[in-house]
């Protein structure tokens, strides 16, 4: 079993940065990959960043490389979103979700993952 809670979210200008986090209990954090989604108002949920285990190798989608920065700290159980250069269509509920799977890549697939935090509301004002 893992834990994922989320926070860090917030209302910010366009241009601005905020730094999610995601704290993890249960299984050890150092086992597992680590995922960031996003789902905006009447939209599908959508992959945005991704980080194996050992933080070794990440992915992210196209629309947030170069503004985006996924990391992890397995000392402390938590895993980390660096968003700056925000945009409006930014604006979502973020997720942060555990892919058991000790994988040498991340991978991108919602259904790959098994367990899922409640999310946190970025909301980027124009």
């Amino acid at each position: 079993q893992v834990q994922l809670v989320e926070s860090g979210g917030g209302l910010v200008q366009a241009g601005g940065s905020l730094r999610l986090s995601c704290a993890a209990s249960g299984r050890t954090f150092s086992s597992y990959g680590m995922g960031w989604f996003r789902q905006a108002p009447g939209k599908e949920r959508e992959f945005v960043a991704a980080i194996n285990w050992n933080s070794i190798s990440t992915l992210y989608t196209g629309a947030v490389k170069g503004r985006f920065t996924i990391s992890r700290d397995n000392a402390k159980n938590t895993g980390y979103l660096q968003m700056n250069s925000l945009k409006p269509e930014d604006t979502a509920v973020y997720y942060c979700a555990a892919d058991l799977a000790r994988r040498a890549r991340p991978v991108v697939g919602a259904n790959e993952y098994d367990y899922w935090g409640q999310g946190t509301q970025v909301t980027v004002s124009s």
